[in-house]
């Protein structure tokens, strides 16, 4: 089993994975993926939750936002995500999907400013 990690930019929040390989990677495009990247394309990763370890403080911000208004478009996270970034440095770490409660996705594996990787 491989250890990975991940972290914001100034290494207040970071994320370890210690288990098997993710049963899933895949490539996005949605507009919302766009959107947290900043690139067109978004590369995810879903690891099971019981093999993440979670050190440091997060500020959460969840889409749909709480004024109740559905999401109008189709994108990872239209039934409902909750994103976790650094108060500090603001980068997005880690998210959790309502449609996948057993798992967390690290933001940081396809970003090279962020580190996910093989210790």
């Amino acid at each position: 089993m491989a250890t990975r990690e991940s972290s914001c930019n100034c290494g207040q929040l970071s994320l370890t994975y210690e288990g098997p390989d993710p049963g899933r990677i895949s490539l996005c495009q949605c507009y919302e993926c766009q959107r947290r990247t900043g690139s067109v394309f978004s590369v995810q990763a879903r690891l099971p939750i019981e093999h993440v370890t979670i050190e440091g403080r997060s500020k959460t911000w969840t889409f749909p936002t709480d004024s109740g208004k559905p999401a109008t478009f189709r994108s990872c996270d239209s039934g409902g995500a909750t994103y976790h970034f650094c108060p500090e440095c603001g980068s997005t770490v880690y998210w959790e999907i309502s449609v996948a409660p057993d798992v967390l996705g690290p933001q940081s594996a396809a970003s090279p400013i962020r580190r996910f990787h093989r210790r």
